[in-house]
């Protein structure tokens, strides 16, 4: 397939036990044998942070200091291209500032979207391939590893890059927003997807579509299935596996906007990397969900307030972040209120028993400050409400075919390398292409 580029450009202004919990009360499959020449083609859509994006800089670029504007980047590609993400520089302080202002997005109010900061041009490498999700920097593969050990798991089966295997970069930064308004990048993405999966089917005798996300990539393929007709969906997607899906978001976000997060990277200082985790589109979307998550719940407790997932617009204005109040709330809020079933066969794999994020206390209110943590049951990263959201938002849906495997001790990042979650993910691809029809018409949790 031919390799495309998205290029953003600044406007006005980014252990294991298999526990399936549905069964289903009619299923009707005629089985083939599951052969190389036989597969289905499959899409890789990445999580937040699982792909290469790379930045050039225009005439309007304004550095905050001489350091952005004459030593950072040290090495720049071609036409002035150069890493964004990930460059190893970021955990040298002034540099970190250089970074932060490049990958910070801005909310404008009237036109009602995200844009780059001024001057600054950014673009994903590799559409269509999955070169740039295998690793973060090619010359650091040991440490920024990301989707490597799957593909190779997946040549293994059978699967050829541009032939059978196709991956779905994105800008990362950028999400969703409710229909009636605008998310120029996001929207292109979900059209480009589009495009890929229907060139992907072609070019494969009209085989359709598995679907392979991880993480955040979860959330933009069920919207990407619910904004298309069903005829489109039946006709060009076998299947649907999502590892790791924040279905109902992550309260390990309601820390990354309180106090930064520095996402394991040495050295860094998260309140450096704050402003720009805070403006970035989709995390205010794996915000935790109302919808999933108990009003009864506290996240995040201060001497003078305890905030649950429905006091989200007290919990911004109170850490400092006002401006993102109205887009959560007029562009976020709708999106997450109804998170309709596809009516496809959909497979979720997810990590268990993991100590993941529960409770936040800031003993003496203040934000700025590391709080003392409490941890509940997850995949270290996504809580168990989270994981298992559709379980039980879709437990009276017909026809939708719903299967979860969990996985003991497996981490959020981990399912793409451990080797017992690899093999997993592999034998459920094998299983869904020895499948060649699927007939559903309801499912039920145990």
């Amino acid at each position: 397939m031919k390799e495309q580029e998205q290029e953003q450009e600044q406007g006005v202004k980014i252990g294991v036990g298999i526990v399936p919990v549905v069964v289903m009360l009619s299923l009707v499959c005629t089985c083939v044998a599951s052969t190389g020449n036989n597969l289905h083609p499959l899409i890789l859509i990445p999580g937040n942070g699982g792909n290469q994006l790379e930045a050039k800089l225009s005439s309007d670029y304004k550095p905050s200091s001489f350091i952005c504007d004459s030593w950072y980047p040290l090495i720049k590609k071609k036409k002035g291209w150069f890493r964004l993400w990930f460059d190893s520089s970021v955990i040298l302080a002034p540099f970190t500032q250089c970074f932060t202002e490049r990958m910070m997005l801005h909310y404008h109010p009237q036109l009602d979207d995200y844009f780059n900061t001024p001057g600054v041009l950014t673009r994903v490498p590799h559409f269509g391939s999955t070169n740039s999700l295998l690793y973060l920097n090619p010359r650091l593969k040991h440490i920024t590893g990301y989707m490597a050990p799957l593909v190779d798991s997946l040549q293994e089966l059978g699967y050829a890059d541009g032939e059978t295997l196709f991956g779905a970069p994105y800008d990362f930064r950028y999400g969703l927003a409710a229909e009636g308004h605008p998310s120029q990048v996001g929207s292109k993405f979900l059209k480009d997807l589009k495009n890929l999966i229907e060139e992907a089917s072609t070019s494969n005798g009209g085989k359709p579509v598995i679907l392979l996300s991880h993480s955040l990539g979860g959330l933009f393929v069920l919207q990407l299935l619910n904004r298309n007709t069903p005829s489109w969906r039946h006709k060009f997607i076998k299947h649907f596996i999502a590892l790791s899906a924040p279905w109902g978001g992550a309260i390990d976000e309601m820390y990354t906007f309180a106090s930064g997060n520095t996402l394991g990277v040495p050295l860094v200082d998260p309140l450096l990397v704050r402003p720009e985790q805070r403006s970035s589109e989709s995390n205010l979307w794996l915000l935790p969900n109302p919808k999933v998550f108990s009003p009864q719940k506290p996240i995040v407790i201060t001497p003078n307030r305890t905030y649950s997932a429905h006091e989200m617009v007290d919990f911004l204005e109170d850490i400092g972040f006002p401006e993102g109040v109205y887009p959560y709330e007029t562009r976020i809020v709708p999106l997450i209120a109804n998170i309709e079933a596809p009516k496809l066969p959909m497979t979720c794999i997810i990590g268990t028993g993991v100590r993941t994020l529960e409770t936040l206390f800031y003993g003496n209110g203040d934000f700025d400050e590391r709080p003392e943590i409490s941890y509940g049951d997850g995949d270290g990263t996504v809580n168990m409400a989270s994981l298992l959201a559709l379980q039980s938002l879709w437990k009276e849906e017909e026809n939708q075919y719903l299967k979860v495997i969990k996985m003991d001790g497996v981490s959020h990042t981990s399912i793409l390398k451990d080797e017992v979650a690899l093999n997993q993910i592999v034998d459920e691809i094998g299983k869904i292409n020895s499948h060649a029809e699927l007939g559903l018409t309801k499912v039920l949790s145990e």
